[in-house]
This record gives C-alpha cells, structure tokens and sequence, in this order.
C-alpha cells in the first residue's frame, strides 16, 4: 500500500492512519500482511506533501523539484521531499515515529521509495547535493530500524543520483549501513539483465544475498513495457520471479495491479 506523506499527516503533527487501519481490517480477515510504502516523492504533479512543508519559511521551500526520466523515455515534472534539510527530514522522522507507535508489529514491513531522483538544479532553490542527500537517506534508513523494532524497515535502492556503477561508492556503502543497521532492501523495478541497473544496484543485491534481513522486490506497471533484452520480447512472470528470487535473493515480489497473469482465471 503506497501512501503519499499528506495522507498521513494532513495537518502539522495531526497523523491520519485510517486508511492503513481499514487496509489491515480487511486483510486481516483474509489472512493477509501488508506492507506500507511511505511516499516522500512524486513522479508527476501534484506533490503530495503536507502544505506546511510547502509554505512554512522554517522548510525553507521543503522540496526540489525533478525531472523524471526512465528507458522508457521522459516523464512528467515532479518533486521530492528535501530530506537534506535537518528540520525536513526531523519532521519526516517525526511521522514514521508515529507509525512505529500505532503499527510497530502490527505491519509486515514499512519500506521508503527508491533512492533514484532528479533535481532540477536550474530550479531548486532548496541546496540540494548529491552528498547531502545520499547522507539524509542513510540517516532515514538507521531511524526507520531505530522505531520499527517488530516490523521489518525495508528501503528501496536503486540509483544514486550522480553516481554510476558505483564510482562514487554510494551504492557499496549503502548495502554495507544495510547489513550493519538490519535494515532490509528492495528496489521499485524487477528488469533481468537490463544494463542500467545491472551496473547500479543489483551485483550489490547478489554479493549481499542472504546478508539482509530482507529483500523485498517490487514489479510495477512500467516493468510490463520493458523488452528482456535477451530475449527481444516482453519479460515473463517465469522471468521475473526467476531473477528476482534465483539472482537478486528477493524473499518478496509485489506484483503490480496490471500484471497480466492476475487477470487470467485460477488454473
């Protein structure tokens, strides 16, 4: 369940946790777990994040702008959170503080999206570096397993901003402070042999299997459009859950809504 800051925290230090209260009603009743992805970024408008953040002088603007670009082509404008900013990040902290309090335990896992943005700088008025975000998201991930101590803290990894096949060491340091803190790691996209990650994250997620508490994959709707570059067709459930599990150590895959296997009748 992927739920957008403003959701959950409409009004400075009021947190509205219905929705993940209702999700778990009916879950719960089924048998099922759920994990809740807290969204600090926005890949399109509008930015879903709490107006105080937006407007307070405190936040000092509190996000940067993006440009979204992916192998599919470019996306829409959005905006991510400026977890850089100490007072930003102390109130980001502050809300999975409060979701440590009401659901530690009661959730299967609590995961951050994908550490992969792009901020304009021609328009960012917020001081954003490459340094000072890698080293906000770290700071994150040691908290979120500070307060989540019977719910698994998950945080998705996949690029670096400024770095590339590790050249910043970025990447290498991250599955380290994962392994160090008990933090579990995932990624927001299952793509076997695809270059661009394959010299990114995953050589971490083979040489770290089994090191972490856990895995946890996610195959979203775009996956579905990418060509398996070794075969020249569209990826295959086998696929994914082949590369995902056999190379990447996956303990868990979220299938996207759209997978076209959940819309075929139970054989």
């Amino acid at each position: 369940m992927v739920v957008p800051w403003k959701a959950l925290e409409p009004q400075k230090g009021q947190y509205d946790f219905s929705a993940i209260e209702e999700a778990l009603t009916c879950l719960q009743a089924r048998h099922k777990k759920l994990f809740v992805q807290v969204q600090d970024r926005f890949f399109s408008a509008p930015t879903r994040l709490p107006n105080y953040l937006l407007t307070d002088p405190e936040y000092a603007g509190g996000a940067a702008p993006t440009t979204n670009e992916n192998g599919l082509g470019p996306g829409e404008p959005g905006a991510v959170a400026a977890q850089w900013n100490p007072e930003v990040r102390r109130r980001f902290q502050g809300l999975l503080k409060a979701l440590a309090d009401r659901f530690d335990g009661r959730l299967t896992g609590v995961n951050l999206p994908e550490t992969a943005t792009q901020v304009d700088l021609a328009k960012d008025r917020s001081g954003y570096t490459d340094e000072s975000y890698f080293r906000a998201e770290l700071d994150n991930m040691a908290f979120g397993a500070k307060v989540f101590k019977r719910t698994q803290f998950i945080q998705y990894v996949n690029f670096w901003p400024g770095e590339w096949n590790n050249d910043h060491g970025y990447m290498e340091k991250t599955f380290e402070f994962a392994k160090a803190h008990g933090v579990g790691l995932g990624g927001p996209d299952v793509l076997p042999n695809r270059q661009a990650q394959m010299e990114n994250s995953y050589p971490f997620f083979e040489r770290y299997r089994g090191q972490l508490p856990m895995v946890a994959m996610a195959v979203q709707e775009p996956d579905f459009e990418y060509i398996n570059p070794s075969t020249g067709k569209p990826y295959t459930k086998e696929e994914f859950v082949d590369f995902g599990g056999r190379r990447l150590g996956a303990d868990v895959l979220f299938w996207a809504t759209g997978a076209p296997w959940l819309h075929q009748p139970a054989s």
